[in-house]
């Protein structure tokens, strides 16, 4: 017995070498949970599932750790930690992954045991839960508590129903019926009610036990097939209750020790069809018996008294049985180990009577008690120990229900009678009347041997000449096979094996050893003589079918003889098939209860039954392809028929050709080990295997030239495709190339009529923007105009103020004539008393007038001019702000049409960007080399101005040595004048008149030069003013132009800001 610990891990293997269970206990490993603190303790499991398929069972421990152990892949893994105790556990959801656990807080949980994950949560009771029962869907689940049970439904996790009963009656238990949509409720007081999953409505309910029986039950066990109720409690005895007629119908009284039962379950079988016939029982003392409930025959136990159980669970299908033990491991059993000692074959009929011992025999030594389908044995002495037999009463009085009997009493000639009666077998216990009648002697180590030889060569490819959807149908043929070929060689070049085969590898799918000994059976006997021409069809058992088709109806074999249809084509086909083409699954197995009862050549006679049964539509047949298409599908034939002819045909068929005589009769397969088979001719078969190698080593040698030429070939293939692809990519991208310009040509055209529209309301826009324009442009002349006649009117005020100062100014001026002309006088007269002493004065005085003057008319001129630009500026500012305006609307005019103008023009701007920025770069440096130039150019005309202003400068100062010397000679002629005047006065003081005329002369000779003096100023003043007006008229167009050029390079600069993020990013 193995044992694995599982301390911390979290996943590994269960076992780490091939598990032997012992015959004595079964026990394939015994798994145990240590933890590995300072302190190490046993964690106890508490509950354990077995899923749908029954090779995966879930096991949960008493401080909430649930693993999942995979017993077909030898793997366990920790799929959750609840931190609680389960209390229940279900496995066998719809969904796979899933299952339910019920913990010690009330709760239902569902996690998934791939990723590890919480599903659903489901509340609800408020006592713990005991039970978790799922519907065969997998889709609805009942859980049972003492004093509830709850509905749920497993797709959505919410409560359908729930179930309330009175807290002094209590629940046992509720759970679904199997392969049903019936509920069955248990309570304490012994009522069991049968409900409608759907409605709930109350099916029935069963009666009372009987008032002899004071038995309350405490646990349940239904058969597969919800035939079969089994309850039991604190008592040693099992009630049996048939669910259909609803009543006790058995009551089976377990050994004396057995004071109380605790738990109940029936074992499974691959052939009882779900009724089963096993039932475990699991007492106080912690032993689990198994009886057979028919017979009440004790098979095997499990458990002891020193290892105890607390509770099992049986896998589904009936191959483990998990236990729970009183020390918190866990068990796993083979109940194919338990029940080898009771599955052997039968012992043989004829047995030897020994004589006894002779000795006394007292009438105490043969006391028994009889019961009616109960045996207790009587009291053993400690002297000796008696020999006992059990004498038990049939119940029922039917054959089938002895199934552990058969064996014994099997008689091949009641069978038949039967069979002939009924025509086939029941299907309950076909398989078994099969393996008595073919007498199988189950050689598991021969079979595990053959097995251990692995997938034999001839068969590895299996699936590409039979194509099965069924992966596991595929594989078991694929062993089957194998294990033949391995038996004998023969089978391995047999062409028509997999035919042959395939339906009982179908019918016995679950359990290969049985397939592989009845196909072995039916080869060795109802396949004689097949082998004598091989690989040729076998000629010598077709003659023998076709001679007794001669006999029985020649009209019939005629027809084939003109149309050139042989017995490898009306015999052959069915034979290799064994029918499996032409019959349904019914039918089939109805034919073969009927060969297999019978002699081997009741198999031939089959043929030519099925060939006679036939005939009208075989005599109507005259295509061979007709004959084919008839002998390998099914046609409306019936079966019983065929078999009543069969029958008929051995009776009838003359002795010289009646098969019988050439085959021999049944032999069973040995015990142990499998006879050799060799009924073949050896040199075929040994120059076929020596042929194979050859050309097996001939196909070694082509495999690996065609390999290299595949290569090759898979080489240029392998261009071939790229080229074809590149090809046809192109041709695609062309395609789609013209599929997206015709999109776009719709969609230019649909943007041109988008245009169009867009233009046209653009137009619109545009008319309605240049009719508001328009008005604001009158407005705004008219604004214009108004300030410009304001100005003018202004301008107006301005030169008539102007013109009335000067006219004030001149009246002033000839004022100050008359005043100066006054004054000219009386210095007349003074010049005249004291000319020579004046002379000077009147001079300087000139002097400092004509300095007045000047400094009056530059001061009027400033004021004048200041006047000027204060007017200029109001203008400026006025025609500034208006010119703004201006240069904003046409720069916003600018704007949208160069947006509008690049938009339509990007593509042509994005061909040609780089030839544009080559040469804007161009122009940029030439513009530098410009700029540099014109700022040399500045510099050199700076530095000549410079130059200038110095020459002008010596100049002035040369000008202003000789105006100072013009001036020192200009006084020195003067005082010279005045000199020779003075002269001449003293020389002519007689002429008076004369004199005083020239005196006079003289004096306003200078007076008079004053004068013209003041007018020429005047003059220049006016001259200056009508230069200046004259000078600003001229300067208007100039300005106006000016601010044209600056609205372009603002306009030239904005469009060369946005151009010149495009150039920086080339």
């Amino acid at each position: 017995m193995q044992s694995t610990d599982l301390g911390n891990k979290e996943s590994g293997k269960i076992w780490h070498r091939k598990p032997s269970p012992a015959t004595r206990d079964g026990i394939i490993v015994n798994i145990i949970h240590n933890t590995s603190d300072y302190l190490p303790k046993v964690l106890r499991f508490l509950n354990v599932a077995f899923d749908s398929s029954g090779d995966c069972l879930l096991a949960g421990d008493h401080q909430g750790n649930i693993y999942v152990f995979d017993l077909h892949g030898n793997r366990f893994n920790l799929v959750q930690r609840t931190a609680q105790a389960c209390t229940a556990l279900a496995f066998n959801l719809h969904r796979k992954s899933e299952f339910l656990v019920a913990l010690a807080d009330y709760s239902i949980k569902c996690f998934d045991t791939v990723t590890k994950e919480l599903v659903s949560w489901m509340r609800g009771h408020e006592s713990s839960v005991f039970s978790i029962s799922v519907h065969a869907s997998g889709r609805y689940a009942i859980t049972s508590s003492s004093d509830t049970a709850q509905l749920w439904d497993l797709d959505t996790f919410q409560r359908k129903r729930k179930l309330n009963i009175l807290q002094s009656v209590g629940i046992q238990k509720v759970f679904f019926l199997p392969l049903s949509n019936t509920i069955l409720s248990c309570f304490k007081d012994n009522s069991v009610f049968a409900w409608e999953c759907d409605t709930l409505f109350c099916k029935y309910q069963l009666p009372a036990p009987p008032e002899s029986s004071s038995l309350l039950y405490k646990v349940f066990a239904v058969t597969r097939d919800g035939r079969i109720l089994a309850a039991g409690g604190k008592s040693n005895h099992v009630h049996l209750w048939c669910l259909e007629a609803k009543q006790l119908f058995r009551i089976i009284q377990m050994p004396t020790k057995v004071r109380a039962v605790r738990h109940l379950e029936f074992l499974p079988d691959s052939f009882d069809a779900g009724s089963n016939q096993v039932l475990g029982v699991l007492s106080q003392d912690g032993i689990m018996r198994f009886v057979n409930i028919q017979t009440c025959k004790l098979l095997f136990e499990i458990g002891s008294l020193d290892d105890g159980i607390t509770s099992s669970i049986i896998s589904p299908h009936g191959r483990y049985i998990a236990a729970i033990m009183e020390n918190g491991s866990l068990n796993i059993y083979s109940v194919h180990t338990l029940t080898k000692e009771i599955n052997k074959p039968p012992p043989p009929l004829v047995k030897v009577i020994e004589d006894l011992p002779k000795r006394k025999v007292s009438s105490g030594d043969l006391k028994m008690k009889v019961t009616s389908g109960r045996v207790q044995r009587p009291a053993k002495s400690r002297e000796n120990k008696m020999q006992t037999r059990i004498l038990k009463q049939d119940l029922t009085g039917n054959f089938e229900n002895k199934e552990n009997e058969l064996s014994d009493g099997l008689n091949k000639k009641r069978l038949q009678i039967l069979l002939k009666g009924y025509g086939e077998y029941p299907t309950k216990y076909r398989m078994f009347i099969w393996r008595s009648l073919l007498q199988l002697p189950e050689n598991h180590t021969a079979f595990s041997n053959l097995l251990d030889k692995g997938i034999h060569v001839a068969f590895l490819n299996l699936e590409k000449t039979y194509p099965i959807k069924s992966r596991k149908l595929l594989r078991v043929l694929q062993r089957t096979l194998s294990a033949l070929a391995h038996w004998s060689t023969i089978f391995s070049d047999t062409p028509y094996l997999p035919l042959l085969a395939f339906p009982f590898v179908k019918l016995f799918q679950n359990n290969q050893l049985i397939c592989f000994e009845v196909v072995a059976t039916l080869i060795i006997n109802w396949c004689q003589h097949w082998f004598e021409y091989f690989p040729n069809p076998p000629i010598n058992v077709l003659s023998m079918i076709e001679n007794v088709l001669a006999f029985h109806d020649k009209e019939l074999l005629q027809h084939f003889i003109e149309h050139d249809i042989t017995s490898q084509l009306y015999a052959w086909p069915l034979l290799e098939t064994v029918f499996s083409e032409v019959l349904t699954r019914e039918e089939w197995l109805k034919l073969f209860d009927n060969i297999f009862s019978n002699h081997p050549s009741f198999l031939l006679m089959t043929v030519v039954a099925y060939n006679i049964c036939s005939r009208a539509p075989l005599l109507n047949c005259d295509l061979k392809d007709d004959f084919e298409y008839f002998f390998h599908h099914r046609n409306n034939l019936d079966i019983s028929a065929v078999i009543k002819e069969v029958y008929r045909l051995m009776d009838t068929t003359p002795t010289d050709i009646h098969p019988d005589s050439m085959l021999d009769a049944f032999v069973a397969l040995t015990k142990g080990q499998y006879p050799v088979f060799n009924q073949y001719p050896k040199f075929i078969v040994d120059y076929q295997t020596q042929e194979r190698e050859r050309i097996r080593k001939d196909e070694l040698d082509y495999l690996r030239e065609r390999q290299t030429v595949e290569d090759m070939q898979a080489e240029v293939d392998q261009q071939r495709v790229e080229d074809e692809a590149w090809y046809e990519k192109q041709e695609q991208l062309r395609k789609a190339e013209e599929t997206r310009r015709e999109m776009l040509l719709q969609e230019e055209e649909k943007m041109i009529q988008q245009r169009e529209r867009l233009a046209a309301v653009k137009r619109e826009l545009k008319v309605k923007e240049m009719h508001l324009q328009e008005a604001a442009r009158r407005r705004l002349l008219q604004l214009q105009q108004e300030q410009r006649e304001m100005e003018l009117r202004r301008l107006d005020d301005e030169i008539e103020r102007k013109i009335h100062m000067r006219d004030r100014e001149i009246a002033a001026t000839a004022k100050d004539l008359e005043m100066r002309h006054l004054e000219l006088e009386s210095q007349k007269r003074l010049y005249e008393k004291n000319l020579t002493r004046n002379q000077e004065a009147v001079a300087k005085e000139m002097r400092e007038d004509a300095d007045a003057c000047r400094r009056k008319a530059d001061l009027e001129e400033h004021m004048f001019h200041r006047l000027i630009g204060m007017d200029q500026t109001q203008n400026q500012k006025t025609q500034k702000l208006i010119e703004e305006n201006l240069a904003k609307a046409e720069q916003a005019c600018l704007n949208t049409d160069w947006h509008i103008q690049a938009l339509h023009k990007q593509r042509c701007h994005d061909l040609h960007r780089n030839e544009c920025y080559q040469e804007m770069a161009k122009l940029l440096r030439k513009n530098r080399r410009k700029e540099i130039e014109i700022l040399n150019a500045m510099r050199e005309r700076e530095a000549e101005k410079r130059e200038e202003a110095e020459e002008k400068d010596l100049h002035l100062k040369s000008e202003k040595k000789a105006s100072t010397l013009s001036e020192a000679s200009r006084k020195w002629f003067l005082e010279k004048e005045i000199n020779d005047a003075l002269h001449a006065q003293h020389a002519c003081n007689k002429v008076v008149p004369r004199c005083y005329t020239e005196r006079v002369a003289s004096s306003c000779l200078p007076r008079n030069s004053e004068l013209n003096g003041i007018s020429a100023v005047e003059s220049s003043t006016q001259s200056s003013l009508n230069q200046r007006k004259a000078y600003w008229d001229s300067m208007e167009p100039d300005l106006m132009a000016r601010v044209r050029n600056l609205r372009q390079r603002l306009a030239t600069q904005a469009r060369n800001r946005c151009q010149t993020p495009h150039l920086l990013a080339t």
